[in-house]
């Protein structure tokens, strides 16, 4: 599922994500729990605003979200 992302520059030059759209509903993103590195992918979990966990996936090649 591709989902639009809203980024900030964290540390060491890292866009992080701050708040994204599944659907209609916008999810802020209140803390980063964790983040790793993948082969071709950046992997950050979040939890939103929502009080939901959320596995978001950066393609570093093609520079977009799932």
């Amino acid at each position: 599922m591709r989902i639009h992302v809203k980024t900030d520059i964290g540390y060491r030059g890292v866009e992080m994500p701050r708040r994204f759209r599944l659907d209609e509903r916008e999810v802020e993103v209140i803390e980063n729990v964790d983040q790793w590195q993948g082969r071709d992918y950046r992997y950050f979990k979040v939890k939103g605003d929502d009080g939901n966990l959320y596995i978001l996936r950066f393609n570093e090649g093609r520079a977009d979200w799932s």
